[in-house]
């Protein structure tokens, strides 16, 4: 399925972030009035489909890489908890 205008507009969000001075999801809210963690679970599926990953390769492997990092982070803390 092709990419939607919203796809679209959060990967050119994505992209263009670090160039932004503000609050990211000040940002997030005004832009596309989601809450944040609404804005991330549409992004997280986003990321995983391959027209995404067609349109802008870089862009789609570094928050995958970004997700992915967390996600393992969080799982070594829990780790750490639960030993205790």
């Amino acid at each position: 399925m092709p990419l939607s205008d919203r796809d679209l507009s959060f990967l050119a969000f994505e992209g263009e972030w670090r160039r932004h001075a503000g609050a990211k999801e000040e940002a997030i809210r005004a832009e596309f009035d989601l809450t944040p963690a609404r804005y991330y679970q549409l992004l997280g599926r986003l990321i995983d489909t391959p027209d995404a990953l067609a349109h802008d390769p870089m862009l789609v492997r570094r928050l995958r890489r970004r997700r992915d990092d967390a996600v393992a982070q969080q799982r070594a803390r829990l780790g750490r908890t639960a030993a205790r």
